[in-house]
């Protein structure tokens, strides 16, 4: 049967809550907590009833969707689950769906030599480690990470299909470093994930410069009647970050050859799981270390990458990056003493 967003929204929070066994949950609790996560996902502000949720309630409970929840009631006032592992993530899906899924996930096996489906094969592999799972009534073993608290998402489609219609868009917007909160006319490029984030790329109006926003940091969004939409004329997306780790880059940013040395310990990790793609060994030393060199822009997340391997990685060069490892490493180093 079809299901509106909402109500999903309304499910999923439900089940977070009942999950979270620390807590003796209400009805009124359940009500709040849905409340908050429809505002937060899709900016709804007026409220839900109760029979609105004893319903949501009585539709988890039922077969109607598969999932036959536990939910029960106790002390005739709190909700849990009456088996503590259940989850309505856990076998949301039918026989017929699962069998439906199998049958995708072979036909798509089968393109697996074109250019087009290249990198789909740990997507291809999580899928089938899925559906056996669901089959056979046994955990995943393959995890997926996820950042659970993650807010933003809900811009992605829409930013989307601004960059597809090419329209601007406003936004209002809080960086990490800002005092106070920024409105705007964006016009998006592209959008890009990040160590479980995701940002956007484009121009913002009056600034003169290409920007990239956090979504997690967007606090609102909406469209911009009469604005102009700026063309990326510049930017191939292709090659952007052909010599970037990370995120940030500007337009007229140009890439340095980094070298530095890393420890016997930490050799095996750095070459087995590179940096960046342009790394390359230039000396291996009779004890086992070893001097590296790759060429990228110098950014916060090159100095963080590097800065995670602590004492088992020290920079060569270029000067300006040596100077600003060994200042934020004492800086670091006085929060010891």
């Amino acid at each position: 049967m079809p299901i509106n967003r909402n109500a999903l929204i309304r499910y999923k929070t439900i089940d977070n809550c009942l999950r979270r066994r620390n807590r003796r949950w209400t009805l009124d609790d359940l009500i709040e907590a849905c409340s908050e996560a429809l505002y937060e996902y899709e900016g709804i502000d007026k409220g839900i009833s109760r029979r609105t949720v004893q319903m949501d309630i009585q539709m988890m409970r039922s077969d109607k969707l598969g999932y036959n929840a536990p939910i029960e009631v106790y002390d005739n006032k709190y909700y849990r689950y009456s088996d503590p592992d259940y989850s309505i993530t856990n076998s949301p899906l039918t026989e017929d769906d699962m069998k439906l899924m199998g049958e995708t996930v072979e036909m798509l096996r089968q393109f697996e030599g074109f250019s087009v489906f290249s990198g789909m094969e740990d997507v291809l592999g999580r899928l089938e480690d899925h559906v056996t799972a669901m089959r056979h009534k046994r955990r995943p073993v393959i995890l997926l990470e996820r950042n659970e608290n993650l807010r933003g998402l809900k811009f992605i489609d829409p930013l989307y299909k601004a960059i597809l219609a090419k329209r601007p868009v406003k936004i209002i917007y809080k960086s990490f470093k800002a005092r106070d909160i920024q409105k705007f006319i964006f016009s998006p490029f592209f959008l890009k994930e990040f160590r479980n984030r995701w940002f956007v790329y484009g121009w913002k109006k009056g600034a003169g410069m290409l920007f990239n926003l956090a979504l997690d940091r967007i606090h609102e969004m909406g469209d911009a009647p009469g604005e102009d939409y700026v063309e990326n004329k510049k930017i191939d997306p292709d090659t952007f970050f052909d010599n970037l780790i990370g995120v940030t880059k500007n337009l007229n940013d140009k890439a340095h050859v980094v070298r530095f040395w890393a420890s016997p310990g930490q050799v095996p990790y750095i070459e087995t799981k590179p940096l960046h793609r342009s790394q390359f060994v230039v000396q291996r030393n009779e004890d086992g270390s070893a001097i590296f060199q790759m060429e990228v822009i110098l950014n916060y997340e090159l100095e963080k990458e590097l800065l995670g391997f602590g004492e088992g990685v020290r920079v060569i060069s270029p000067a300006s990056l040596v100077g600003s490892m060994s200042r934020r490493l004492l800086q670091a180093s006085r929060l010891y003493k």
